[in-house]
């Protein structure tokens, strides 16, 4: 769909030159080939650190396979970018999970990623930065990165990438459910200084997919590790509880916004996917709520006779009545 808006934001993004450290950073070949890259979100070092964090990554399972890792300390936040062979102009950030103790992504693109780029998607998958590691930003510093992650796919609009500026997604897996729906709810708010072209660019997400989500940081169906990790030594502090959850205070300009989990969540209780939708409803924002019946803590099960149940077909048809080209 193009439209007026559209339009303006591909011209904007097409004054602005791609950051240059992610300019050559990604070879003319990889992108006629369409091949994953994995690139670093910030030239030089991320904002608030001073040095103190190294990179850690662990294995997720004694038999898992060589990129089944997850990282309990980042220093440096990475997108991995997965690439359709045809490309239909839409692009999806994604955003994983892990209780915000650790973030569960490899380095070459998971399922979820290559399940959008055969439907035509452009996916990015972030490492992003966790507040145990006593950034400066604090809780806010997953914020920083899905703010800058979100500019510099569009920086890289029509350039880089063959996809539409004002077509880009957002999806996020139980803790990077609150990672995408702050992003989604707070991408106005100024959480780091400007560092080059791409951060005069809207951070805003076109449409916004939480999945099995944390959303609240309030007693009423908070997962507590997740508020701990996120909290700290303010996990009881109501005024700390309130401005961290996802679903209070949402802005007028929310995008339209897909939530979807199962009602037998043993880790994330449902009940943060019910009380964002509820607060979408209030704030008049398009928005649609699944509760699955079956799951656990991650995509829904299969029906009994082993048919799937079709969860990203559901967000991808929903999200294309809301412009979402995917």
């Amino acid at each position: 769909m193009t439209d007026r808006r559209t339009l303006i934001a591909g011209g904007l993004a097409a004054l602005l030159p791609l950051p240059s450290f992610l300019s050559s950073s990604l070879s003319a070949a990889a992108v006629a080939q369409g091949t994953a890259d994995r690139f670093p979100l910030w030239p030089g070092a991320a904002p608030g650190g001073d040095g103190h964090v190294a990179d850690q990554w662990v294995k997720r399972s004694p038999t898992g396979g060589a990129d089944d890792i997850a990282w309990p300390h980042v220093a440096m936040p990475m997108l991995t970018v997965v690439r359709p062979a045809r490309p239909n102009g839409a692009a999806v950030l994604i955003c994983p999970g892990g209780g915000y103790a650790r973030v569960a992504v490899g380095r070459t693109g998971g399922g979820i990623a290559r399940d959008f780029a055969a439907r035509g998607v452009t996916a990015f998958e972030m490492l992003y930065r966790l507040p145990h590691d006593d950034w400066a930003a604090g809780p806010d510093v997953a914020l920083q990165d899905a703010q800058r992650a979100m500019r510099v796919i569009r920086a890289g609009a029509g350039t880089r990438w063959p996809i539409d500026p004002a077509c880009i997604a957002v999806t996020g897996f139980s803790a990077g459910g609150h990672v995408a729906a702050r992003l989604a709810g707070r991408a106005a708010l100024r959480v780091y200084d400007p560092v080059d072209a791409a951060d005069r660019l809207s951070a805003r997400p076109d449409i916004a997919g939480l999945f099995f989500p944390v959303i609240t940081m309030g007693d009423d169906g908070v997962h507590a590790q997740s508020r701990r990790e996120l909290l700290g030594a303010h996990a009881g502090d109501a005024d700390w509880q309130r401005r961290y959850s996802a679903q209070v205070d949402l802005p007028a300009d929310m995008p339209p916004t897909f939530v979807a989990a199962n009602a037998d969540d043993p880790v994330v209780p449902p009940r943060n996917a019910i009380l964002m939708w509820q607060a979408l409803q209030a704030a008049r924002v398009p928005s649609e709520l699944m509760i699955f019946e079956r799951g656990g803590h991650g995509p829904p099960a299969a029906h009994r006779n082993g048919t799937p149940v079709p969860w990203i077909d559901l967000f991808v048809a929903w999200a294309s009545d809301h412009g979402w080209n995917g």
